[in-house]
């Protein structure tokens, strides 16, 4: 059987006649490699490096970059510049911006890539594929990739609330396991570190064998309630902040998605917080979006005979997924008479009572649904209750 090549021995032209400079731009803590492709210049791509954060370096590249392109065309042209979403966040994306340059944030998972199981991999070649990413972008080619739409400096900042407070809530658990581990080494059990009154509890625990607690020991877990005790404290300030923020928002001349949440019935600040800035203060076109957001949107395998789905693509916002299951739980027990309810019962009884964890992802995906149709257009969910005024 002949083996058919998958690559040319000559490289195919690439088509430069959009009338543009595209740049493409490989972000680390040490340098930006900066890779172009010129109209004038053929298929050959330029790279030049950069120190990390040296913006005006950067923008003393792009500047050359035009005046060489001038020089081969005989006209100016504008700059595109692609980067990768990671670490670096939206600031850099922003300085272009703000020197209208046109300038995209690609989703790196979202790019095609071989699937080898061994395949080269460089930032030189990362380079070469995002500029050719951006010209089948920029040419109009459907799903070439998923383009990142960058918040706004403040749409950022309100996100930081409720990351923080599930990072505070997440070292709390750790902390209460530790100390609750401690004490079961010694033969105790049944300590509530979250108690008001746990240091005074602490003086009257003895082991399993009905001594003191050891000196050391005891030291250890004094050390480990101070820092609960701190978290505790962070947490309520972390908490205090995010109602000062929905107060404030609800007395602005329009209610926002936060707002009008906060009005059904067994949806609490911390969920309408999270699904509020981490989702629906967005644009989305249609429900398809919204789902594909949240990660649970369908994944379909079909070919030839084989037809399956996957479960959810988990490709979205993790933050927005988990607080949709959960929203989705907490929904059957504070609003047993709405549609959506009825939906999920009618489901896991045709189902003879099984695939009720499956059902439930299916109910977060019809929620988050109904509840961006409610906040966008004002559409009540039906049955819903709502909490009296």
């Amino acid at each position: 059987m002949d083996i058919v090549a998958d690559r040319t021995e000559e490289p195919t032209a690439i088509r430069t006649d959009l009338g543009a400079i595209f740049v493409s731009m490989e972000l680390s803590r040490s340098n930006w490699l900066i890779t172009s492709l010129a109209p004038g210049n053929g298929a050959k791509m330029s790279k030049h490096v950069v120190h990390a954060g040296d913006v005006a370096g950067l923008l003393e590249r792009f500047a050359q970059l035009r005046e060489k392109a001038q020089a081969r065309a005989g006209r100016r042209f504008p700059i595109i510049v692609i980067q990768e979403a990671g670490l670096d966040g939206f600031w850099v994306h922003r300085v272009l911006q703000a020197e209208a340059i046109e300038s995209y944030i690609v989703d790196p998972a979202s790019i095609a890539t071989s699937r080898r199981r061994r395949r080269a991999k460089t930032d030189k070649l990362d380079g070469e594929t995002l500029v050719r990413t951006l010209l089948a972008y920029k040419r109009g080619e459907p799903r070439v990739c998923a383009m990142v739409q960058a918040p706004s400096r403040e749409e950022e900042d309100r996100r930081h609330i409720t990351r923080e407070r599930k990072t505070l809530t997440q070292e709390r658990v750790q902390h209460v396991n530790r100390i609750k581990g401690l004490l079961f080494a010694q033969g105790i059990s049944g300590y509530e570190p979250l108690r008001r009154d746990r240091r005074q509890w602490l003086e009257e625990l003895r082991t399993g064998d009905g001594r003191a607690l050891p000196t050391y020991l005891k030291a250890q877990i004094g050390r480990e309630l101070d820092r609960l005790e701190l978290l505790l404290e962070q947490i309520k300030a972390v908490e205090a902040e995010r109602d000062t923020l929905l107060s404030n928002e609800v007395r602005g001349a329009m209610m926002p998605a936060a707002a009008m949440l906060l009005d059904i019935k067994g949806v609490a600040p911390e969920c309408a917080a999270v699904l509020w800035s981490e989702g629906l203060f967005r644009h989305f076109d249609n429900r398809r979006q919204v789902a594909a957001y949240a990660g649970l949107a369908p994944t379909p395998w079909q070919s030839g005979s084989v037809d399956h789905e996957q479960g959810v693509s988990k490709s979205g916002n993790p933050r927005l997924r988990t607080t949709m299951i959960q929203l989705a739980w907490l929904w059957l027990r504070h609003q047993p008479g709405s549609e959506l309810s009825r939906w999920f019962h009618e489901r896991v009884e045709r189902n003879g009572g099984r695939l009720r964890k499956t059902t439930i992802v299916a109910l977060a995906r019809k929620l988050l649904v109904a509840l961006w149709k409610y906040v966008t257009a004002g559409v009540v969910i039906e049955g819903a209750a709502m909490k009296a005024a």
